[in-house]
This record gives structure tokens, C-alpha cells and sequence, in this order.
């Protein structure tokens, strides 16, 4: 949370250069809180463990969240029951009058097919267009990244030789960004993909911030300006055993996949894997919600254009 001093202290000017979130007494007492309004379109197969991933790093924060749950009306969920998606679920046409302070779209298994090619492209790239006046600012996580990337601005996603697998070290490009407040020099993210995005194609976008990359797994974290749109490849929400159920998965179906790189100790897939990215997966979280959304939303949200 942001500390509140004195107007005129002299301490404001020294610590807002030192990335320390301040506000002054006079903004302290004019504002009005509310809980934060969050929308989550979960492309995701496995729906339930993804909502307690993420429910569990947004949770983490002293703020009030009321989390929506939306899903698709062009693809049916297969691997989580009907009751469920009907008990917890809405899809667009229930939500699209409405307004939001935050939203977050999932990765999705679908980056072998070209964007045009999912079943629910169009329906996706409708929400997308959506969020621009109806969402203050939007959290597009690893192939919705992707899917942000060329939506907005054309920009073209790349297989790769072999697949991304593991947990890579990382590096902020501007520490003076809100969203790598409390970062450490180094640190760790999951990341689990067939593709990437050239770090080049987002630099010719004046309108785009690259924030964070990574010597190994390329293009982290990309922003608009006032951070309207977020855009992160990884997936720091992981749960420490993700990774190797994906890994189990596809050593069970004789599929090629080598172990997940600086994951299990020794790279031994018989001990427990090591926990590296949870103090960043939290930061990066509280951090988007804290300064992104609470700080910046208005408070009558039906004013969020």
C-alpha cells in the first residue's frame, strides 16, 4: 500500500525517485475506496486449478477483490464439469455492459495454430476490442500475451526449435516501473511454450514499454504507457508442482520433453522441484493491482473509458 505523508514534506520528491509510492494528505483524505472489480476470462483447460492460482496471488494483497469468472461461449470447457462452469461462470454477453477495473486473460494450449485458426478467435479478439473502454487495465498472461501482442498491434508470434521448459532467470529493463516495484536484480519466472515473441518486433511500436526479458526465455513483461495493457509471457502464478505434472503428462504419453530446466534439484526428476518464483509472483501481482488498478481507476467505475 502507498504511505501517506505530509504535503509538503521533503521526503515526497527523494522517494518517489527511489520508486516508493507515496501520496500526500490532501489526496489521502478526498479518496474513497471500494472493492476492486476483477474480470477473468480463464482459457485454460483445467479451469478450477488455474482460479486457485490465480485467486491465490491476487489474494495476496490488502485490497478488497471481487473476482468475475468468464468463459467462452464458442469453445465448452472439456476438462472441468458443466455444474461447475454454470455455477461460476458468465460469458460475454452477461458481462459486456458492464465495466471493470482489472481484467486477466490465461494462456491458452493453442499456440501450434495460427491466432485465426482457434475456435474461439473471434470471440476472443471481441473481448479484446471490449477491454479497451470497459476495462482500466487488462493482464494478458503467456499465449495471451501473444494474443494481445498481435491483436492490438500486429505483432506476429515465432515457433520455436524446442520447447520453453522450465524456470528462467530474469531481469528488470526499466526498475524505475511500477510494475517491478520491490524486484529483486535477479529473478525467477516459469515458462512453458512452444513460441516466443521477437523482442525487436515490439521495440518498433512507439506505444510499447518492453519492462523485463530474460537472457534465455526472451520477452517478459511489455506494457502500454499508463499500463492499460499488460502483457506477460511466463507464468509466475504456477503452483510449485505445474511444471512437473506437465512433465509427468508427456513422459506418460511417450512424447519427446526433456526435464524442466532449473526446476528439480540436480535436474533429477525424482525429488521435489525447488520453489524460486514465488516472492516475484507476488510482487508482480500486488504490484499491477496496487498501482494499475487501485491507484489509477476511477472510483465511480461507470467513468472507466
Amino acid at each position: 500500500m502507498p504511505i501517506k505523508i505530509p504535503n509538503k514534506l521533503p521526503a515526497t520528491k527523494t522517494l518517489s525517485k527511489e520508486n516508493i509510492f507515496v501520496i500526500t494528505e490532501t489526496r489521502a483524505m478526498t479518496q474513497d475506496i471500494r472493492p476492486l472489480r476483477i474480470l477473468m476470462l480463464n482459457l485454460m483447460p483445467k479451469k478450477i486449478e488455474t482460479e486457485t492460482q490465480i485467486a491465490r496471488v491476487i489474494g495476496n494483497t490488502p485490497l478488497q477483490v471481487e473476482l468475475e469468472l468468464l468463459q467462452t461461449a464458442t469453445h465448452k470447457a472439456t476438462h472441468t464439469s458443466a455444474e461447475h462452469m454454470l455455477s461460476f461462470y458468465k460469458t460475454f454477453d452477461e458481462v459486456k455492459d458492464q465495466k471493470f477495473d482489472g481484467m486477466i486473460i490465461t494462456g491458452a494450449p493453442v499456440e501450434h495454430m495460427e491466432f485465426e485458426e482457434v475456435e474461439y478467435w473471434d470471440e476472443l479478439c471481441k473481448i479484446m476490442e471490449w477491454s479497451k473502454t470497459n476495462v482500466h487495465s487488462t493482464f494478458h498472461i503467456c499465449w495471451a500475451a501473444q494474443a494481445g501482442l498481435y491483436y492490438h498491434y500486429g505483432i506476429q508470434k515465432h515457433k520455436l526449435d524446442k520447447k520453453l521448459f522450465g524456470v528462467y532467470p530474469h531481469k528488470a529493463e526499466r526498475k524505475n516501473s511500477m510494475l517491478c516495484r520491490g524486484f529483486d536484480d535477479t529473478f525467477y519466472v516459469p515458462h512453458s511454450r512452444h513460441t516466443t515473441v521477437d523482442i525487436e518486433d515490439v521495440r518498433k511500436i512507439p506505444e510499447l514499454k518492453i519492462i523485463a526479458t530474460s537472457k534465455d526465455a526472451g520477452l517478459y513483461a511489455v506494457m502500454t504507457d499508463q499500463g492499460r495493457q499488460i502483457f506477460i509471457t511466463g507464468h509466475s502464478e504456477y503452483d510449485a508442482g505445474t511444471l512437473k505434472a506437465e512433465y509427468d503428462r508427456d513422459v506418460a504419453a511417450g512424447l519427446p520433453i526433456e526435464v524442466p530446466e532449473n526446476y528439480f534439484p540436480n535436474d533429477d526428476p525424482t525429488k521435489d522441484p525447488l520453489v524460486i518464483w514465488r516472492g516475484h509472483a507476488n510482487l508482480l501481482y500486488s504490484n499491477w493491482l496496487n498501482y494499475y488498478v487501485y491507484q489509477t481507476t476511477p472510483y465511480d467505475i461507470t467513468e472507466i473509458k
